[in-house]
């Protein structure tokens, strides 16, 4: 797995967001989305974190509030648009038919009062109106989806990436709390539906834990670090007889797709799960006020460590089914429900030594190695210290004792100092002024907070750094050619380009006789290269490591372009910045003048160009197929939105129009098929009547789309 504390690096971190050029936010942005990437693929598919709870949600907040402050620069593969990570190897993947949602996070009152008008706002609702909540328990576990046909169990899966999960099935079946039928009483009472999807969280009690362990320990087999790890880890065996034999439980408390929905609130289904004999957590209450769900906050983390399983905050659902269908979701969660955190734990140790490790990307990152500590029943000994000044601002010193913080089942974060206990002779901090793998000077330009390394191509950590990336899961995923066969080849000098990949022959050649490599793996690494060297088109893009173009930029450009042939065209017209192609590249939504600038200098560069001239003559490129949009009215149309919506929110009516195969802009253009315009509306309504833009107003963009 790629080591998160590699691209961890950020110099800017510890600069107030109000103080950050616009420029310094977009390359922020860019390394908080590749560090919380690697964060989640740490969670999600090893169950092996490395950050705390409290530093992963830091590092999630500080990328919302500069997206806040700089809303243009918002990355198509934002953490804020994306989910989990992508589905782990070993097990057949399960397309959700209903993705599988995250949950935005609340850190205080305030917090939660913000989610509250956020809803009143967007469902357009007075402020003396109530909204009731339903507050449960957020239980720490892992993920599944359970599908049931007729009342029969049928399939089960992980929550993967969100889209795109894990198939465990037979592995779910040996859990006792799952029936494998529902209910025939209410079968026949016509009570369930044809197609039932219900979702919830398997985990292991916290006294299941500690007598598996026990026996674990007794049986000189491995011990688990948690109950989630110890959860994931059981569920995920490739014999279903070894996860019968884990005492794993599970509470539902959600639903993917149903073939007919007779509840009207959260409350209303939860009744449902339990009558239908599924384990719903008792402690789920309803509340009508804020008061009431603080009071309710309390309750629960004062309770916390009684309880016989791990939770880490309170999760609050909007109740009524049509709020929640209105509210719909942003790209990676509901806007109909949040999570509550709980306060992260603390403990003290020494930090023994301050190393340096360089990112694909040249950024120099100061790493804690520490002296083991147990911090909520977790050994801990390492964790990343972002940047040069986050080290200086804390003074931050090797020999120093210091407090560190966790929330949940990992790796913490440097809070503070204890000053009173600091070893004479400890020394400042200070970066180095060369390349710790090249030794390239090391610059910080100015107006940035972050040493880069100026080696480029010829820094073997930039490097190696970018063939991993090339062939990460998301990207060409070439099973056998993980991170450390990728170091060992770039040292033989087999790899430099991603080109020499697919010299296959010449590769596995190599590999005859080589200590660890026999006939079968290098006939598995021949098979997994030549299968690779059909590739989506977005996932050309993605590996092609372009700054600010993760995941879901590189499908957009996909969508938007749909070849190579013509993305390839689009980009060497759009080098003249005032030419048409140009001016289509930073109209596409969520795509500006930052995210052009990237593409264009990737794209212009020479080595580069060689590169992709390179892996065209030996890759067949698939182009990306536009989705079924029939029957939409404003499918493929652009529209622009203006003046004071009445019967809705402003966000809710872009959701809508995005939802029906829309594309919602900004700015009106010659390319704007259709301008809403509400009351107030101003010059976009005035450049929309020069431009012979269809004006409609919100009555009669409704009559168009039969939303009325």
């Amino acid at each position: 797995m790629p080591n998160p504390l590699k691209e961890g690096g950020d110099g800017l971190r510890s600069v107030s967001v109000d103080c950050l050029r616009p420029e310094d936010a977009a390359v922020e942005l860019e390394r908080l989305a590749a560090e919380i990437a690697d964060h989640d693929r740490a969670y999600y598919q090893q169950d092996a974190p490395v950050i705390s709870d409290a530093d992963y949600d830091a590092l999630r907040l500080r990328n919302e509030a500069i997206e806040a402050r700089f809303p243009k620069l918002v990355r198509a593969d934002s953490p804020s648009r994306r989910i989990g990570a992508a589905p782990v190897e070993g097990f057949a993947k399960v397309v959700h038919k209903v993705p599988m949602l995250s949950l935005a996070n609340a850190f205080s009152r305030e917090d939660v009062a913000d989610f509250l008008d956020r809803v009143r706002r967007f469902l357009n609702l007075s402020a003396d109106e109530a909204i009731e909540v339903m507050a449960e328990p957020k239980i720490d576990g892992l993920s599944v989806t359970a599908r049931y046909v007729d009342g029969r169990f049928e399939m089960a899966a992980t929550r993967g990436d969100g889209r795109e999960g894990e198939n465990i099935t037979e592995n779910l079946r040996t859990l006792k709390d799952l029936p494998d039928r529902i209910k025939p009483k209410d079968l026949l009472g016509g009570g369930v539906p044809e197609v039932l999807e219900v979702r919830g969280e398997v985990y292991m009690a916290k006294s299941d834990f500690r007598a598996l362990n026990e026996r674990q320990e007794a049986a000189g087999g491995k011990v688990f670090a948690n109950p989630r790890n110890a959860a994931a880890g059981s569920l995920r065996q490739k014999d279903p007889a070894v996860t019968a034999a884990r005492p794993l439980r599970v509470f539902f408390y959600g639903w993917g797709e149903v073939s007919e929905i007779a509840w009207k609130t959260q409350a209303e289904f939860n009744e449902s799960l339990v009558d239908w004999g599924f384990q719903a957590n008792s402690r789920a209450r309803l509340c009508r006020s804020l008061d009431e769900i603080m009071a309710e906050y309390v309750r629960t983390e004062a309770e916390r460590a009684a309880l016989d399983y791990d939770i880490d905050g309170m999760v609050y659902k909007v109740n009524r089914l049509d709020w929640q269908e209105r509210l719909g979701q942003v790209s990676r969660a509901p806007r109909w429900a949040t999570a509550h955190k709980f306060a992260a734990e603390k403990a003290t140790t020494v930090l023994k030594e301050i190393t340096v490790q360089v990112g694909r990307t040249g950024v120099l990152t100061p790493v804690a190695n520490l002296t083991p500590v147990t911090v909520g029943g977790v050994v801990v000994g390492r964790a990343t210290l972002h940047n040069e000044d986050y080290v200086r601002d804390k003074d931050i010193r090797e020999g120093d004792t210091v407090v560190v913080q966790r929330a949940g089942d990992v790796i913490p974060q440097v809070v503070e100092v204890v000053a009173d206990r600091r070893p004479a002779g400890a020394r400042p901090f200070r970066m180095p002024d060369e390349c710790p793998e090249c030794g390239s000077l090391a610059i910080r330009e100015a107006g940035a907070a972050a040493k880069r390394c100026t080696g480029g191509l010829i820094c073997p950590a930039q490097a190696v750094e970018r063939l991993k990336h090339f062939v990460s899961r998301d990207a060409f995923d070439i099973e056998g050619l993980g991170a450390k066969n990728i170091e060992a080849f770039w040292a033989e000098g087999w790899l430099k380009s991603p080109a020499d990949i697919f010299d296959v022959e010449g590769l596995t050649a190599k590999l005859e006789g080589r200590e660890g490599w026999k006939e079968k793996s290098i006939d598995n690494l021949r098979k997994a290269i030549e299968e690779r060297r059909t590739i989506s088109l977005d996932r050309l893009i993605y590996a092609l490591g372009i700054p600010q173009v993760g995941q879901a930029t590189a499908r957009l450009l996909a969508r938007t372009y749909g070849s190579w042939a013509a993305l390839k065209a689009a980009m060497a017209e759009a080098q003249d910045r005032e030419g048409e192609a140009y001016a289509d590249l930073i109209g596409i939504d969520q795509i500006g003048p930052s995210v052009a600038d990237d593409l264009l200098g990737f794209f212009a560069e020479p080595h580069n160009r060689d590169v992709l001239a390179a892996l065209e003559s030996i890759l067949d490129i698939q182009g990306m197929t536009a989705p079924d949009t029939e029957g939409s009215p404003v499918a493929g149309k652009t529209v622009v939105f203006t003046g004071t919506l009445e019967t809705m929110g402003r966000s809710e009516a872009k959701a809508r129009a995005e939802n029906l195969g829309a594309k919602v802009a900004g700015s009106v253009s010659a390319k704007t098929d259709y301008l809403v315009a509400g009351p107030g509306a101003g010059s976009k309504l005035k450049k929309a009547e020069e431009l012979g833009v269809t004006v409609l107003t919100e009555e009669e963009w409704l009559d168009l789309v039969g939303g009325r």
